[in-house]
């Protein structure tokens, strides 16, 4: 007699069509239908249309309302009673925030102390309480988790309940009635939240659609954890885009990302930097990014994409400090900017017969310092760091060469 065990049956997925179609009824009049604007620049570049997604025009600037609503809005009453309770690093924390407001549901807010002052700021301005607690995503959700088994207050997780998942898949019923001749959709991966949202809207109703997940190469769980077979957690995140540094996938999301999304793929922080400068730009966007990260793709290999091609930018809620970096490095990353250390004799007119060379190879000063009492200069010397505007590669590795043969000894 055989004694062999009969398969078990599929699991039935975690979030279906028709849940997505369900949480975009309880939208309306919620979220917004956010713009989608064609990308002259970057279609040239891939060769084929793309279209740029537009969800950091979405209602807190991002896309976490949409699913931030429709968890909160099917709790049970005595669960809103209860309040609720949400980790972030500021989007899902604004999302909740918001929409805790909307349904007159008492809401406390995680934040990673690192979290930008502007989305703190914004997620108070709400309604909701904030605490910071924790340096990276994952400890702050953990803080966050113990609050809700202390007090009762329900927690809504940034990605990882079907609630969640649906309310982000109507941004891509949205791309298909937007775009319908649509090949490929690029969009961020942290917790995967809004990638199988989308991808679970889209592949019900276009197999043919190509969909393709981005990760900061610093913060890139989903690789190894597809690899794996199950979700594995990272080390110590590292991204400057703080909206997909998450160390591990969602369990939920890591099962219809596995199923539906094409391949992942990762990006630099150059490659983030170059993105949101682009959008800035060219596009006249403010993007975040972790918004960016679809867009850093393009750039990093744009002959991978079938047009048209829609980019998800996912969020615009970027702290001006941050921004003001990252358009430094994302100029930099062009060939755009150039900082450079050098010595010259310490007398008057040095810095006047300095700035006349660069003047004459047409480089734009953004700022000088001197310095002229370090032990490692000599009696007659003083060292000079400049931050220089350039026009490209071609035209930094001329201003190097200009400096060069005027005599000046380059030192960094």
């Amino acid at each position: 007699m055989s004694h062999r065990t009969a398969p078990l049956p599929p699991l039935p997925p975690p979030v279906t069509l028709d849940d997505v179609r369900g949480a975009r009824k309880m939208l309306a009049g919620v979220a917004r239908m956010t713009a989608m604007e064609s990308s002259r620049h970057l279609s040239r570049m891939v060769g084929a249309p793309v279209h740029l997604k537009c969800e950091n025009l979405q209602r807190t600037g991002s896309f976490k309302l949409r699913g931030a609503y429709v968890r909160i809005a099917g709790l049970l009453p005595e669960e809103r009673a209860a309040g609720v309770v949400a980790a972030s690093a500021g989007n899902h924390a604004q999302g909740v925030a918001l929409a805790s407001s909307l349904l007159g549901v008492r809401a406390t807010v995680f934040m990673p102390r690192g979290a930008p002052l502007p989305k703190i700021s914004a997620t108070e301005d709400y309604g909701a309480e904030v605490r910071l607690h924790g340096q990276v995503v994952d400890e702050t959700l953990a803080a966050a988790q113990d609050y809700a088994a202390d007090t009762g207050a329900v927690f809504i997780h940034p990605f990882d309940h079907p609630d969640v998942i649906a309310g982000q898949g109507t941004v891509g019923l949205e791309i298909l009635e937007q775009c319908p001749e649509v090949r490929t959709i690029v969009v961020g991966i942290g917790g995967g939240g809004l990638a199988a949202g989308i991808a679970t809207a889209v592949k019900s109703l276009r197999p043919d659609v190509r969909v393709v997940g981005v990760q900061a190469a610093g913060a890139a769980a989903y690789p190894p954890s597809l690899a794996a077979g199950r979700p594995v957690a990272l080390d110590g995140p590292a991204t400057m885009a703080d909206g997909i540094r998450v160390g591990r996938p969602g369990d939920l999301p890591f099962r219809i990302v596995g199923e539906f999304v094409d391949e992942v793929r990762t990006v630099s922080e150059d490659e983030l930097a170059a993105a949101l400068l682009l959008c800035l730009e060219r596009a006249k966007l403010v993007v975040e990014p972790a918004g960016a990260s679809p867009v850093a793709a393009l750039l990093g290999d744009p002959g991978a994409f079938g047009g048209p091609v829609v980019a998800v930018l996912s969020g615009g809620n970027v702290d001006p400090v941050l921004l003001e970096r990252v358009l430094r490095h994302g100029m930099a990353a062009q060939g755009r900017y150039l900082a450079v250390r050098l010595r010259l004799t310490d007398r008057p007119g040095a810095l006047a017969a300095l700035l006349g060379t660069l003047s004459a190879v047409d480089a734009n000063v953004l700022d000088v310092s001197h310095v002229r009492t370090d032990p490692r200069l000599g009696l007659t010397e003083a060292e000079v760091e400049l931050h220089l505007e350039t026009k490209g590669p071609a035209h930094r590795a001329e201003v190097g060469r200009a400096l060069r043969e005027a005599g000046y000894t380059v030192i960094g």
